[in-house]
């Protein structure tokens, strides 16, 4: 079998999706609440930015890969209107049904599935815009899940992928020693599971860099990507244009 990462353990291919699973189905019930707390509230500035530059229009085709509790498809829907869809995704069944659970109870009825990024159900040429939100880095073959995401792109559609990044140099120490020491503490005090946010932090630590991101979507098929660094580099906002 071929190996890959889980944080900073090596893993089967096979046993990495049952691993992050796992992770994520302890963490989807306070998973909004832990976001709150670990970006100190960051995380709504950083999707309400990556709305604003996505700029969805009235009848565009929307989908949200690893979707999660639906920050996204929360914020495209109303712009979509009436004569566009936004598709909620991801590729976890508990955290797919807390946000369906989250849509529903703000009105907002949207096309919901689990799928695999890495195998897309949907016909190529379908989408104007596919989003992608701290998910790209817990999948196993990150240049066949941007291949796919290509795929499925119309001409001339943008991929937007919001992840984790590498920190400006100044800051490293200091956002080293909170990932290793207060998170998984944090993770402990408030999800009851401190050894899933220690994944987390080494997790972003094993992402590709803003460049050799920039440079995986360009190998899929991007012909254009802009790099837009936030908060020092904590988190970056990747936007490929399909050729």
């Amino acid at each position: 079998m071929s190996a890959t990462h889980f944080g900073f353990q090596s893993v089967d291919e096979q046993d990495k999706a049952r691993k992050v699973r796992g992770v994520f189905d302890s963490v989807a019930p306070k998973y909004d609440v832990m976001n709150d707390v670990m970006s100190m509230g960051l995380h709504r500035i950083w999707k309400a930015y990556t709305q604003t530059v996505a700029n969805v229009r009235e009848g565009m085709q929307v989908l949200d890969i690893a979707g999660g509790t639906g920050d996204l498809s929360l914020g495209f829907a109303p712009r979509v209107g009436k004569t566009g869809t936004v598709v909620h995704t991801d590729i976890n069944e508990s955290m797919l049904r807390e946000g369906r659970a989250r849509l529903l109870n703000k009105g907002v009825v949207l096309p919901t599935l689990v799928c695999d990024a890495e195998k897309l159900p949907f016909g190529d040429n379908q989408f104007d815009l596919v989003s992608v939100a701290f998910g790209l880095r817990n999948m196993t073959h990150k240049d066949v899940a941007l291949a796919e995401m290509c795929r499925v792109l119309k001409p001339r559609g943008r991929l937007f992928v919001l992840e984790f990044s590498r920190v400006a140099q100044p800051l490293e120490k200091a956002y080293d020693w909170y990932s290793f020491n207060l998170l998984p503490k944090l993770g402990g005090l408030i999800a009851n599971d401190e050894a899933s946010y220690r994944y987390l932090a080494e997790s972003i630590r094993m992402h590709p860099s803003q460049e050799e991101l920039k440079a995986m979507m360009k190998t899929a098929g991007f012909g254009h990507v802009d790099v837009h660094n936030l908060t020092g580099g904590v988190v970056a906002l990747h936007v490929g244009t399909k050729c």
